[in-house]
């Protein structure tokens, strides 16, 4: 059954807590819109700002954290975002401060799972970001507001560039996605469409961070199993390992796939590493996984060595 687009815009404002609101004018609903996103105005100055951006420093060593984007704005509202912020600040790992988030959010969580200042404790600063379709990386301090404004990073609706979520995009005339007995199919256009923009932002993606990198002891990335957000960042090899498509067919020829280690290897360390997925659920929220976490964070922590390294 096929949805049509205001459906899936009405579903959008539902993902987005108020006091924030959905922007319909920033809703990419398949591969095609996802492309056309990558050159909107307000995408293309986020990601210069991304690219300009250096981290702050301070006193502590500190740890850059990338988590995935979310179907629920803001990101820090979402179950992913709150289990590992839970774990962390269980673990020791506290905010540095309030930050900004709008009143009006103060009845959907605690203070401190809301706060997206830097997490600090036991000698380590932990700095988070999000990996997000078509934003790039978003960091923590961009969740809520951006120059002055509500950040357009929680007024979009993307679900992803995920054919098996079922959502094809009937309504354009460049649709070439196929009806079968089984569900559709995405046809050459939405698998071109999707090769470029996942290239398009592995590659944005792998120049941010290593421009970035100087100011981590290590760059860590918490990412599901088998899902864009992990493709985005890791080698032929490791997709092979997570049993992610390593390319795609069109008109008879593979595009191929590339992921920041492609081209940038070790800058950034995966969290499960591909193939070890531990438990049963497959979630980032699986308490094995959580454990797995804080244990590659703590291994970092250093009270006696505050020189930072590159990896």
């Amino acid at each position: 059954m096929s949805v049509s687009r205001a459906e899936l815009v009405a579903r959008g404002h539902a993902k987005i807590a108020s006091p924030f609101t959905l922007d319909e004018d920033m809703t990419f609903l398949c591969p095609q819109e996802n492309l056309e996103a990558m050159d909107l105005p307000v995408v293309r100055r986020f990601h210069r700002w991304i690219s300009e951006r250096r981290p702050e420093t301070g006193p502590e060593p500190a740890v850059l954290l990338l988590l995935p984007c979310e179907m629920r704005k803001p990101y820090t509202l979402s179950d992913d975002h709150r289990a590992v912020n839970e774990a962390l600040i269980a673990a020791g790992y506290l905010p540095a401060g309030r930050g900004d988030w709008p009143d009006g959010l103060a009845a959907h969580a605690p203070a401190r799972l809301l706060s997206n200042a830097p997490l600090v404790g036991k000698g380590l600063r932990i700095d988070r970001a999000v990996i997000s379709e078509p934003f790039g990386i978003v960091p923590y301090e961009a969740v809520y507001r951006w120059q002055g404004r509500p950040s357009p990073c929680t007024r979009y609706d993307d679900p992803g560039l995920f054919e098996h979520r079922g959502i094809h995009c009937w309504w354009r005339p460049d649709c070439t996605t196929v009806p079968g007995p089984r569900g559709a199919r995405w046809g050459d256009a939405e698998r071109t469409a999707y090769v470029e923009v996942h290239n398009r932002l592995a590659r944005l993606m792998g120049e941010t961070l290593d421009a970035w990198a100087p100011s981590y002891r290590r760059i860590l990335a918490y990412v599901a199993p088998r899902l864009t957000h992990r493709s985005f960042l890791d080698d032929v090899a490791g997709r092979r390992r997570a049993r992610i498509p390593g390319g795609r067919m069109v008109g008879g020829r593979r595009m191929p796939l590339r992921g920041v280690a492609d081209d940038w290897p070790g800058l950034v360390t995966l969290v499960p590493a591909s193939g070890t997925w531990p438990g049963r659920t497959g979630r980032l929220t699986d308490p094995d996984c959580l454990r797995m976490l804080v244990a590659a964070v703590e291994a970092e922590q250093s009270d006696h060595d505050p020189q930072l390294i590159r990896h």
